[in-house]
């Protein structure tokens, strides 16, 4: 009765309205550049090298899609983004499930539980830098590979801690039934813990997702060949160091088009494929955050 009271309260009231408004600024600052970088991406080539696209396309066309769609250097990048993305997404949720499966174990069960513990949170505090790391690569032969830029990030501390605190909160009752009806370890895993972790599974799985797409600097460390980038370091060759020669070979088709245009069109459809995921794990984000940070 009294929090239905302290709703009703006019400071309540006013809170709430400068709450609502704050995160609308704040959805506002986020969703404006993306929707600028759509309206330049359909505009002409002139109004686009004049700064005159502000919110809304000028001179509407669909050169620049046109243009990168036929593009095979951007064809390649694309799928080997999404290759590294799925690979990377899969070998990680796996190595991590299966060591905060063991980590959140009692120290009476497991009793080297506390010494790995400290020897991954170690490693969220110090590693061996770019020149080892990239002589490790380099020794074991996984230059110019796939499995150089998924391997070196396949264990993510952050996210084996929170999936092992997820684990420690399901009750210890399930995992006792699933034992006394004969279940090992590994169907004790897949069949109890699993299905009741879907929300921090779901969560883990977007951080890890948006990671590999969004990683760009590992691409120019150890990907000589620009033909072989992932989307990512692609697009940070284009749209930083300003190497238009990658956006495609054809120098009379680009007279007639925007520079501009393209990398909008480019970077638009680089993040279409998380816009189009997010939806669909949302819902499991905020709960997976929660439940897996509670204990310790």
């Amino acid at each position: 009765m009294g929090w239905e009271v302290y709703y009703k309260t006019k400071g309540y009231r006013i809170f709430s309205v400068c709450n609502h408004i704050l995160l609308v600024l704040i959805s506002l600052s986020c969703l404006l550049p993306f929707i600028h970088i759509l309206a330049v991406s359909f505009s002409g080539s002139a109004p686009a090298n004049a700064n005159m696209v502000k919110l809304w396309p000028i001179d509407f066309n669909t050169d620049a899609y046109a243009q990168t769609i036929q593009n095979p250097n951007f064809h390649k990048a694309l799928l080997i983004g999404a290759e590294r993305t799925v690979l990377g997404t899969l070998i990680g949720m796996a190595v991590i499930t299966l060591a905060a499966y063991a980590l959140s174990k009692d120290q009476s069960f497991f009793r080297s539980r506390r010494f790995y513990t400290w020897f991954f949170l170690v490693t969220m505090l110090f590693n061996g830098g770019i020149v080892p790391t990239y002589m490790t690569i380099r020794t074991y032969g996984l230059m110019n590979t796939m499995w150089a830029l998924v391997l070196p990030t396949a264990v993510n501390v952050f996210n084996m801690v929170l999936l092992m605190n997820f684990f420690r909160n399901v009750p210890k009752e399930l995992e006792e039934a699933a034992v006394i009806d004969g279940a090992g370890q590994f169907r004790t895993l897949v069949s109890i813990y699993l299905p009741i972790s879907l929300p921090a599974l779901a969560t883990i799985s977007l951080f890890t997702m948006v990671f590999h797409w969004n990683s760009w600097f590992d691409g120019l460390l150890y990907i000589s060949d620009y033909r072989n980038y992932p989307l990512a370091t692609f697009l940070q060759t284009v749209i930083v160091q300003q190497d238009f020669n990658k956006i495609n070979p054809d120098v009379n088709v680009l007279k007639n088009i925007s520079q501009r245009t393209v990398k909008s069109a480019q970077i638009f459809i680089g993040t279409l494929p998380i816009l189009l995921v997010y939806p669909f794990l949302q819902k499991y984000f905020v709960k997976g955050i929660v439940l897996g940070a509670v204990k310790e």
